[in-house]
């Protein structure tokens, strides 16, 4: 289920970052007094009232030709506009300014629900103060605190009236929902056009023309698929970085909203540390996942060169060993074929459920393999495995103590799994629990 986003938004200096942080628990944004000295939009997951949400903390908007000013309304920008709901933070100390007029004249265009917040109310004196923020236009102006946390809760309550119901949420059909991710310029709209049959992605060799994440369905061999395109992510210090954080953002979402995550790398360039940083986004929201490499076409080939390669993947994608790997080109088309029934496969596996008997079966086949090592002059002693979950397999093992499972014993358990009933290209979970 995707998650609302709240963008915190204003001109600099009038206390973002410190809200930012007090939402989120921790001091992600850099806090000083400098105005503007907040370049970069920051995001993070917050939670009010058991409902959790994305924020972004944006550096502030003014209009002026200096490269930074443009810089940071750029980013508000795109803040803006992939939020559902803006906070509109204004400095209750210093009245309405020229610059928040102007604010305010970009908040109109945006159409959004915006909950204007008046910061730096430190105590119940300065409350009168704050009506003349109704001039802006945005209803109930909410007197607040960053430096005392004052006033967050009814703020709060506020925007989280406006999210959207989630009645969005992945289908519960079989509808495969798959996301591309990967640097910029390894060829993902491409690849979505050679697997559409049809040219319905722009399609550049400038880096990071993508910057939405673009929606489409499609129908192949009577299964219905949605195909998620996202900007690609770049290293950080790289050019006009000010997109680069939204396109994460946008590609961490798309993310959450797949069955399956294609990891796109270059054949020519070869395997760089961003592409395992990528991979890890997928891993860690414990995604089913195809390793693809593409331009396959454009390198000189032997009949070595795709084993060479596959150990070199299985070497720096070690977490990933799970993933099936396969090699195209989305430009000449070239073992195109191959791609559509590697996805199947993942989601499928990452939706098989295991009955108990049978999985205890290889359960106790595996303990006769191989018995449990003794820790610290404890026996672990294992009794039987369920499994609890799927979107990925989740199993629990039962035992007489949990912290006498050693990582490598729950290796060698994950790896029996596998070989009894596949479960490629998706992750397994193990959890160990107490039986009482």
């Amino acid at each position: 289920m995707r998650k609302s986003v709240v963008a915190v938004v204003g001109r600099p200096n009038v206390g973002k970052s410190t809200i930012f942080n007090r939402l989120v628990g921790e001091r992600i944004s850099i806090v000083e007094d400098t105005p503007g000295v907040t370049r970069d939009r920051i995001y993070a997951e917050a939670e009010w009232l058991n409902t959790a949400f994305n924020i972004i903390d944006t550096g502030g908007i003014e209009l002026g030709d200096e490269p930074l000013l443009v810089q940071m309304r750029a980013q508000a920008d795109v803040a803006i506009n992939e939020a559902d709901v803006i906070i509109f933070m204004v400095n209750g100390r210093e009245g309405i300014t020229g610059a928040d007029e102007e604010v305010a004249k970009i908040l109109y265009k945006s159409n959004k629900p915006v909950v204007l917040a008046v910061n730096k109310v430190d105590n119940p004196d300065m409350r009168d103060q704050i009506y003349e923020f109704y001039a802006l236009g945005f209803g109930e102006p909410f007197p607040i605190s960053g430096t005392h946390g004052l006033g967050l809760g009814d703020m709060l309550d506020e925007v989280v009236k406006h999210f959207p119901e989630r009645a969005d949420a992945l289908e519960e059909d079989d509808t495969i929902h798959f996301s591309l991710i990967g640097r910029p310029n390894v060829g993902k709209s491409s690849l979505v056009n050679s697997i559409l049959g049809e040219e319905r992605v722009i399609v550049s060799d400038i880096e990071g023309t993508t910057r939405d994440a673009i929606d489409t369905s499609f129908t192949k061999d009577e299964r219905d698929y949605v195909i998620i395109d996202t900007a690609g992510m770049r290293k950080r210090g790289k050019v006009y970085e000010t997109l680069e954080r939204y396109s994460v953002m946008r590609a961490l979402k798309a993310i959450e909203r797949s069955d399956v995550v294609l990891v796109v790398i270059d054949a020519e360039e070869g395997i760089i540390e961003q592409d395992k940083k990528i991979a890890g986004y997928a891993h860690e929201a414990g995604r089913a996942v195809v390793i693809v490499v593409n331009k396959w076409d454009a390198i000189d080939r032997t009949e070595k060169t795709m084993k060479e390669f596959e150990e070199k993947v299985r070497q720096q994608f070690q977490f990933l060993d799970y993933a099936p790997i396969v090699y195209l080109s989305a430009k000449t088309k070239k073992r195109m074929h191959t791609l559509v029934p590697e996805i199947l496969t993942a989601s499928e596996n990452h939706t098989k459920r295991v009955q108990s008997s049978v999985l205890n079966e290889v359960l106790m086949d595996a303990l006769a393999m191989k018995p449990v090592p003794s820790l610290k002059g404890k026996k672990l002693k294992i009794f039987y495995m369920t499994q609890i979950g799927v979107a990925p397999p989740t199993f629990v093992v039962f035992v007489n103590d949990p912290e006498l499972l050693h990582f490598s014993y729950e290796r060698f358990l994950e790896n029996r799994i596998r070989e009894a009933f596949g479960f490629e290209g998706t992750p397994i979970k193990i959890y160990a629990r107490q039986r009482k």
